[in-house]
Formats: structure tokens, C-alpha cells, sequence
């Protein structure tokens, strides 16, 4: 079997594409690998947003429950995941459902990941998240620490 250009030097595959396209040359074009390449690209797109919102959730958490932990670098993580949603929802407005869609699973790696990090209980996590997604998008958005009595 002959290695294809795109299994021997997938950056050339990539720029050989563009120029065949841009030419409007279709028949020279590797449809079948063109078309995995989209489709990945939308998995990717995908993933990137699950896993910033999950990082947002994370930290959320983390500042909610564990308070007297509060650091800098928690604000800091909230905001950089926050605006790469944002950019990526600004970006690709079309994932705003898909962000609906996938927020509780979300919302459950974060707590497995809260629970791992701050060493508390992981019922000590709400199961439904406390957060709205218009919080959690809100770079302003700062939960109130839980006391004793909101337990």
C-alpha cells in the first residue's frame, strides 16, 4: 500500500489543498480526507468548548466551597476559560446549543475534578449545578462563599 501525501506530510496535504481548492481544481482534490478533516475539525471545536466550560465549572467551585483557599490564579483561570468561550461562542455562534446541551455533563467533570482538587467529599457538590450558563459566561459572575448555614 502507498502512503498518501496526507499519511506522509500532513502539513503539505493541508497546504496542497488549500491551493488546489483555491484554484478551483475539484478533481485533484482528497475528498475522502478533506471530509474527516472538517468533520474533526467540528469534533475539536466541540471538545475545546466542553473543556474550558468544565475548567470554568472547576474553578466556580472550587471559590464557592473552598474559600478560604481563594486565590488569584482561580480568578485569573476563571476569566481566561470565560473568554475563550466567549471568543469561541462569538466565533461559531452556532455552538451556543451545543454549550446548553453538554452544560450537566459538564458540570459533573467539574465536580469529580473539585472534589479531587480541594480533597472535600464529592457530595459535598450540589448534583445540579448552582451555577446558570449566564453566570458562568458572566466574566464579572463571582459566587457567594457557602457558610455553615447555607450547608
Amino acid at each position: 500500500m502507498n502512503p498518501t501525501l496526507y499519511e506522509q506530510d500532513y502539513y503539505l496535504w493541508l497546504e496542497q489543498t488549500a491551493k488546489l481548492l483555491a484554484r478551483g481544481q475539484w478533481d485533484e482534490v482528497d475528498i475522502a480526507n478533506l471530509v474527516e478533516e472538517i468533520k474533526d475539525m467540528g469534533k475539536s471545536e466541540r471538545r475545546a468548548l466542553e473543556s474550558n466550560l468544565t475548567i470554568v465549572l472547576l474553578y466556580l467551585l472550587k471559590y464557592k466551597y473552598q474559600a478560604t483557599h481563594r486565590s488569584n490564579s482561580w480568578l485569573s483561570s476563571i476569566l481566561e476559560h470565560c473568554l475563550r468561550i466567549k471568543k469561541q461562542l462569538k466565533e461559531s455562534p452556532s455552538l451556543k446549543p451545543y454549550l446548553e446541551q453538554v452544560f450537566a455533563e459538564c458540570y459533573g467533570d467539574g465536580i469529580l475534578r473539585a472534589a479531587v482538587e480541594t480533597r472535600l467529599q464529592i457530595n459535598t457538590f450540589p448534583t445540579n449545578s448552582p451555577f446558570t450558563i449566564e453566570e458562568v459566561l458572566d466574566i464579572n459572575y463571582l459566587p457567594d462563599a457557602l457558610t455553615p448555614d447555607m450547608a
